[in-house]
């Protein structure tokens, strides 16, 4: 029996759209995790992925039947910059596998050699990147967000040069797709309109089929996209998720979220907060990000000119219609997901002075932003056991009592009950994130003293992000001064 049944249909498209790559093979494979849930979920056969051919293959020392490996090619506006050909440096699409639902995904390896699209890199990486994506992509998935996913991860054996010689490891890669903006800007950029149609052709058909008898399925795909990512950055901004490199090459169109280099979770909240090493002007700083994804959105809509209309001041239109529509859809998602972090039925216009003061007090007090939200979830009603309140944690200083009697005063309005108000707070906030301390704490033990029981508890207590269990404090505390991780690295 095949352990991964593989059902390839981006090879279908013309070579053009990738280059036939096999993962490159390393010494001394070992396994770090694999994730049986996610195996199973996709019909891959869990004591093979957990054997000595499964770690093989993982690690890309072999090549498991039916997969057709493969590095796509892509575009992309890096900080502000175009660049015309990117493409997977340090990865190979093995193939694609169809679950159960029917639902298709890509299977990657990231880290397993060099492509033509490496650049000059190694297209290797260290075990701290791939500890990261593995932590950072799973506790996201918990959280309810759509995300990349890890299905198992393994190191090398061999060593990796940067800074200095570090551990190597491979990521087993889990996407609904890895097409991004970027794909499309490369055939725009090329002027290749052909190749543009046969993208959206395969988009539509595999991200959004219910558009395929639009009138127009070119803006429908458009507009689909848009609704997502409208979705997905209101999503990430109610958690306090900063991506890092909001680059077009990191913006997939299913509206997945993509590489967990230079992100993290904030700690105290700060809206000018940015965690990457590289970014020093703030352009994908936390209160940036909604703009930066509908200014990525109206990439996508220019690359998309040529196919959405064959008269070009209509395609216009039709482009900037669409994207006109991008901040409405954010602004509704963000609203209705706050209305839920706090409480609220809903959010009114006579509510805007009770949300933004509450931002401008957590700003100006350094507030940690996930336990702000979960000890209000906690006043919300009384809870039965006192001990499962956050309380020991975190407590509000004196100069919000005027802000949360104001805002008790507004949940007397609605007729929710108070049990069930702190169900749905409980719901909307979680009390475990991958916390940026935690994460380097994991990553410097697997590192430098070949422990990876720091990383493995790690991942254990983030897959129940909102159930708080005072035994595990240790996992919700905002970090001591000293602990405090300023800036994350692509690792690459």
């Amino acid at each position: 029996m095949n352990p991964i049944a593989f059902d390839n249909s981006y090879k279908q498209l013309p070579q053009r759209f990738y280059t036939p790559q096999a993962p490159e093979p390393v010494p001394a494979p070992a396994p770090i995790r694999v994730n049986r849930e996610l195996a199973s979920a996709l019909g891959i056969d869990v004591q093979w992925l957990e054997s000595a051919e499964g770690t093989a293959a993982i690690a890309g020392n072999t090549v498991p039947q039916g997969a057709e490996p493969i590095a796509t090619v892509y575009a992309g506006h890096q900080f502000g910059g175009f660049n015309p050909q990117l493409g997977d440096g340090r990865a190979v699409l093995l193939g694609e596998i169809v679950a159960d639902d029917g639902q298709r995904f890509d299977l990657q390896l990231k880290g397993s050699g060099p492509t033509p699209y490496s650049r000059g890199g190694d297209g290797r990486s260290p075990l701290g990147p791939v500890l990261r994506e593995y932590i950072l992509c799973e506790a996201m998935h918990r959280l309810g967000v759509p995300t990349t996913r890890a299905l198992a991860a393994v190191t090398t054996g061999d060593v990796v040069a940067r800074d200095r010689f570090l551990p190597g490891a491979v990521l087993a890669r889990v996407a609904s797709s890895h097409i991004r903006i970027g794909t499309f800007e490369y055939y725009a950029a090329r002027k290749d309109v052909e190749g543009l149609q046969l993208l959206a052709d395969h988009a539509i058909e595999r991200h959004y089929p219910e558009t395929r008898n639009s009138e127009n399925p070119v803006l429908a795909l458009l507009e689909g996209v848009i609704s997502r990512q409208a979705q997905l950055i209101a999503q990430w901004q109610l958690l306090g998720f900063i991506h890092g490199v909001m680059n077009t090459d990191n913006m997939l169109i299913c509206g997945e979220t993509i590489d967990y280099g230079p992100c993290a979770f904030m700690d105290a909240f700060n809206p000018q907060q940015v965690y990457s090493s590289i970014d020093h002007a703030g352009r994908y700083a936390y209160r940036s990000q909604p703009g930066i994804a509908h200014w990525n959105l109206s990439c996508l809509a220019q690359s998309l000119l040529p196919i959405l209309d064959d008269d070009s001041e209509a395609a216009v239109a039709m482009a900037q219609k669409a994207i006109d529509a991008f901040p409405e859809q954010f602004l509704l998602a963000n609203t209705q997901g706050m209305a839920r972090k706090l409480g609220l039925e809903d959010i009114g216009e006579q509510d805007t002075a009770l949300v933004e003061d509450l931002w401008q007090l957590m700003a100006e007090h350094e507030l940690d932003f996930t336990l702000t939200f979960r000890a209000l979830a906690d006043l919300a009603h009384e809870r039965d056991d006192a001990a499962q309140t956050v309380s020991a944690l975190f407590e509000f200083p004196d100069a919000l009592q005027p802000w949360l009697d104001r805002w008790r005063a507004r949940l007397d309005q609605d007729a929710k009950s108070g049990e069930e108000r702190q169900s749905e707070m409980d719901r909307a906030n979680p009390v475990f994130i991958p916390r940026n301390h935690l994460v380097e704490a994991a990553i410097a033990a697997a590192t430098d003293n070949d422990d990876l029981s720091v990383f493995q508890r790690l991942v254990d207590v983030l897959e129940s992000p909102h159930h708080y269990q005072p035994e595990l404090a240790a996992f919700a505390t905002p970090p001591q001064p000293e602990q405090v991780v300023k800036q994350t690295f692509c690792g690459t």
